[in-house]
């Protein structure tokens, strides 16, 4: 390995710390993005609830995110668009679900009422409807934890590429000591998927 690409290998990791230490104290700009969208969310009444890592981060698993992953109905996706794109949010590409948050630089992925997780295909569960499956929290309105769960679990079940969802769930369980029994709160269709990983946090937790 040559000097430079040693430096610039350093450079990258020492940057990485950086961007973490700003994001755990609260200060990086995906929490700006989060803090700007929600509060345009509400203004304009669109039912929306805030999943992936920043849900994750609101329950108690600190996970570093550069993204606000949201979930709307097409209509409310369609209702913020005709309001805000060209005012502060772009189309990843045109048509796209995907948005950016180009004054902060973050992007906002976009979740869809009643299509699926993991591979997209139909299966027991889908994306709620944001207007009857979001609670309050510090920073917006957010999935309940048994949704989240339910969601990552379907998504990491079916899709090969979607590993992390499962990991993420691993890691809820062990940072939040969930009970095993908390499955009864889930759809039964992740049920069995749940307590495994359960198992495998407990033997987890062993090794430390």
């Amino acid at each position: 390995m040559s000097p430079q690409s040693s430096a610039a290998r350093e450079a990258r990791f020492w940057a990485g710390i950086a961007e973490a230490q700003r994001f755990f104290l609260g200060k990086a700009e995906v929490y700006d993005a989060l803090l700007k969208l929600t509060r345009l969310l509400d203004g304009e009444g669109i039912p929306y609830a805030i999943a992936g890592a920043m849900a994750q981060n609101e329950y108690g698993y600190q996970r570093v995110t550069t993204a606000v992953d949201v979930l709307l109905t097409r209509e409310g996706l369609a209702q913020f668009k005709s309001r805000w794109l060209g005012r502060g949010y772009v189309e990843k590409f045109s048509g796209s679900k995907g948005l950016r948050d180009a004054e902060n630089g973050v992007s906002i992925d976009v979740l869809v009422a009643g299509e699926f997780p993991g591979d997209g295909q139909p299966k027991p569960i889908a994306f709620p409807d944001p207007s009857t499956a979001a609670v309050q929290g510090e920073r917006g309105r957010f999935l309940p934890l048994p949704t989240l769960l339910e969601l990552k679990l379907a998504a990491g079940m079916t899709a090969p590429h979607r590993l992390r969802d499962l990991a993420d769930v691993l890691e809820l369980i062990r940072v939040l000591d969930l009970p095993r029994d908390f499955a009864r709160q889930l759809h039964p269709y992740v049920r069995e998927k749940f307590d495994e990983l359960w198992q495998s946090a407990q033997s987890a937790a062993g090794d430390e």
